[in-house]
């Protein structure tokens, strides 16, 4: 197979990867919401939902490193010198690297998310996620020094424009008018947080691999989510739904742990600028996860919308990227 092949089953398996791991995120958003309740019934705070999960993520993290690295010394020494970066500590810009990336992702966003969904439903929440890709590819071709072309620009400006109105038609449809709310600040800062965390994460992956980048991500924070969760441990537990521990269960375990597993090796392998299109079909995932989770509908204009956006990404995979420019 030469190297045109291996690119482009690369950028497949990269696009594939990335599907999956916004498959998996984009149940966090209903999940949060049965996890944080509302204003009026309220559940498990944003606090404690942000570091409890990160610190649960954090403990799994431990035991996957210690299970990787007790398979790295059963291994002849012959294997060791074949795969000498089957195991490694991060240096010393690795670690700086890993702080940055768990600010993004293992605090920014899902605090922000949290505070903004006590007072927006999921819904809500789920069509400023569309933002992600632009400011993400937006991020990924500055720290990268990508090109980019032209089309996919076009694309992935379309795909962002297609959100937003739809956005603001909702917006309209529930006030007659568009404005934006503290709420929509607390949405807009977790998209952003998620960026920097994606592509922190991204550039760390093929030094330390996409598994262990969010492993070490989660151990490093350990110091402060652990202590930071029994701080925020709710009251009375008796008072806290069953569907709200199983919503903050699944937003432990997938959102801040495996689904991180699949979205950076898709990120390495795919590049960082086009994999992040893929999340364009994340709000309308979270949608459709919304209806057996809070009882939500998806009426013709959500389909529509969603159809449209999904017809970017298609469209936008297929434009250009070119090569990372040398400094």
């Amino acid at each position: 197979m030469n190297s045109a092949q291996t690119s482009a089953k690369n950028v497949k398996t990269g696009l594939w990867l990335g599907l999956l791991g916004v498959t998996l995120f984009a149940a966090t958003l209903p999940m949060t919401k049965l996890a944080v309740g509302t204003a009026t019934d309220p559940q498990l705070t944003p606090w404690f939902i942000t570091f409890g999960r990160a610190a649960v993520a954090g403990l799994l993290s431990i035991l996957y490193l210690l299970r990787q690295y007790k398979r790295w010394l059963e291994r002849d020494f012959s294997q060791k010198i074949g795969q000498k970066m089957s195991w490694k500590l991060p240096n010393a810009s690795e670690w700086g690297l890993l702080a940055f990336t768990a600010c993004g992702v293992v605090v920014g966003f899902p605090l922000f998310m949290s505070l903004a969904l006590q007072y927006v439903p999921s819904t809500h929440g789920a069509v400023v996620t569309g933002l992600l890709p632009l400011t993400t590819a937006v991020i990924a071709a500055l720290w990268f020094r990508q090109k980019p072309s032209a089309g996919f620009w076009l694309c992935a400006v379309l795909g962002t424009m297609l959100v937003l109105g739809f956005m603001v038609m909702r917006s309209a449809d529930a006030s007659g008018h568009f404005s934006l709310h503290t709420a929509d600040v607390f949405l807009l800062l977790a998209m952003l947080s998620a960026s920097f965390g994606y592509i922190g994460g991204a550039r760390l992956t093929p030094s330390l691999g996409a598994e262990r980048v969010i492993c070490w991500v989660l151990v490093l924070s350990l110091p402060i989510t652990v202590p930071m969760t029994w701080l925020n441990l709710p009251s009375n537990f008796d008072a806290i739904h069953p569907s709200s521990w199983w919503a903050f269960a699944y937003v432990a375990v997938f959102s801040m742990w495996l689904g991180f597993f699949a979205w950076y090796r898709g990120l390495a392998l795919g590049g960082a600028v086009r994999v992040s299109q893929v999340q364009l079909v994340q709000p309308f995932l979270s949608l459709l996860f919304a209806i057996p989770l809070l009882g939500e509908k998806v009426d013709a204009m959500t389909l529509g919308f969603g159809l449209a956006v999904i017809a970017t990404v298609f469209v936008g995979k297929k434009m250009p990227v070119g090569e990372t420019r040398k400094l």
